[in-house]
């Protein structure tokens, strides 16, 4: 495949800002100087350091964290790759879910539901497309469903440029709702598999140390699902390979979709939040595009998928939890709000020692 030129290929294109690390110590010193001993709330601290130096870009105040509106978006689509059964359940379920996701009985809407986060549902390219006119759901279509990336190119760069315009302009209008954090989440049968491949080529591992169970295959799926990626890479120069490239010869609709999405939103200076396995890779994948879009990016956990960490080593990622997870949805985004939150409110409202008079 010959590399293409495309503006949207670019970094120049996102225009994301360098952040100014000037507030840092300052940023610090408000930390340091509550009411605990030198960093006893441990990656809470962090946490919030993170989101007051990205904050304070905007209006250049670094003394306040807002939380405001987090919303989630969850991208689906379905894979080529998925009719060799490397899943527990056929293509059909992506559109059934998405049914489920917009009458509310998923999990991901009741976390949303209990931690008042907006929840966005993007069709990128399913097998069967959901018939609603339902406020939450956009439809954004690339496809019916990838080509079997084992043998030929999941998508052409043309459907990869128009994925990442599709994601620009999903996140440009969740923004403006005024939301200061985007939490990504998806939904595609066989997205695990894209996602291995992905990792396999950004990251030039083989696949028997991207590849896991997914949502809970048997041995001999495993054994499939492997075989099937090691198939698609032994066609693929991947010492040459770029992000788009990537995308084209392996990605998802779903996948290049959050990829624009997520270099959006960190053009915007807002904060991602990313999810899970198959997410974390999008993560990836944004960042080889765009480096300076990792300023932007606060890691909800590690899940259970066996290439998750693998992929968070490459993003020098230290996730806020551990506990399991192999859902997606961007379940595991959601329960990271409420530690936003409490970020938030310490580094708001926790008193100093001089404020409180407390000599040490």
């Amino acid at each position: 495949m010959t590399q293409t030129t495309a503006a949207v290929f670019t970094d120049q294109y996102w225009n994301i800002p360098i952040v100014d690390n000037s507030n840092m110590v300052k940023i610090q010193q408000n930390i340091d100087n509550k009411t605990k001993p030198v960093g006893a709330l441990g990656q809470l601290e962090s946490l919030a350091a993170q989101l007051a130096l990205i904050q304070s870009q905007e209006h250049n105040d670094y003394q306040k964290i807002s939380v405001t509106s987090p919303s989630i978006m969850v991208f689906a689509g379905d894979h080529g790759i998925a009719k060799h059964g490397v899943s527990i359940a056929p293509s059909e379920v992506t559109s059934q879910m998405v049914s489920n996701f917009l009458a509310g009985g998923a999990a991901i809407n009741c976390l949303c539901n209990s931690f008042n986060i907006q929840l966005k549902i993007i069709d990128a390219g399913v097998l069967l497309p959901v018939q609603t006119s339902h406020p939450n759901f956009i439809e954004q279509r690339l496809g019916d469903t990838t080509a079997d990336l084992s043998e030929h190119p999941a998508m052409s760069l043309t459907q990869v440029e128009q994925g990442l315009l599709f994601g620009e302009t999903a996140a440009k209008k969740q923004l403006a709702t005024g939301t200061n954090i985007i939490g990504f989440g998806e939904m595609g049968i066989g997205n695990s598999s894209a996602a291995a491949a992905l990792l396999c080529l950004l990251a030039v591992k083989p696949a028997t140390e991207t590849v896991g169970m997914g949502t809970g295959i048997n041995p001999e799926q495993l054994k499939t699902k492997v075989n099937l990626i090691e198939k698609a890479l032994l066609r693929i120069p991947s010492h040459k390979i770029t992000p788009h490239d990537a995308l084209a010869e392996v990605g998802g609709f779903e996948i290049v979709q959050i990829v624009g999405a997520m270099l959006a939103t960190a053009a915007a200076g807002k904060v991602i939040l990313v999810d899970g396995f198959i997410i974390s890779v999008a993560a990836l994948v944004a960042v080889k595009i765009s480096p300076k879009s990792r300023q932007f990016m606060i890691f909800a956990h590690c899940s259970a998928e066996k290439g998750h960490q693998l992929a968070l080593n490459e993003l020098a990622a230290q996730p806020l939890i551990n506990l399991g997870l192999r859902l997606g949805e961007g379940t595991g985004a959601a329960l990271a709000i409420p530690l936003l939150q409490a970020a938030a409110s310490f580094y708001n409202d926790m008193a100093t020692f001089d404020s409180a008079q407390i000599k040490v």
